[in-house]
């Protein structure tokens, strides 16, 4: 079991970014550490900072229940896309590539493939 994010769109054959509860967890955390932050420092994650204390566009992403909550608006991923762009061309060329990274550039690959349906479309995202 685990959590996929799709395009509202009404296609049973587009896109998906699926995950393990595990790996949503880890890729989030390494967004977090992108943005300069520790994700477990965060209200909702066992820290005590407020979301309101840090700035990031992927904040939609990175705060998000791990289970089916709220979907993200088209305006939200629009924001979150070149962002998240961003950070995978980073990691890309960091030249760390162990088994964990390799899995969040996937991640992030599939993610970025979802995310330009739902601001192509001007659909949401959802959480399944």
């Amino acid at each position: 079991m685990g959590l996929c994010l799709f395009p509202d769109d009404g296609e049973v054959d587009g896109p998906d970014a699926c995950f393990s509860y595990g790996s949503f967890a880890q890729f989030r955390r390494r967004l977090a550490l992108a943005e300069g932050f520790q994700l477990g420092d965060m209200s909702g994650f066992g820290g005590h900072v407020a979301w309101n204390d840090v700035t990031t566009v992927l904040e939609p992403l990175l705060n998000h229940p791990d289970d089916h909550g709220r979907s993200l608006t088209s305006q939200e991923c629009r924001e979150i896309l070149p962002r998240l762009e961003d950070v995978l061309s980073v990691w890309l060329s960091s030249g760390s590539h162990d088994s964990d990274m390799k899995e969040d550039i996937n991640n992030a690959r599939d993610l970025i493939t979802v995310l330009k349906v739902c601001v192509q479309k001007n659909v949401e995202l959802c959480f399944m």
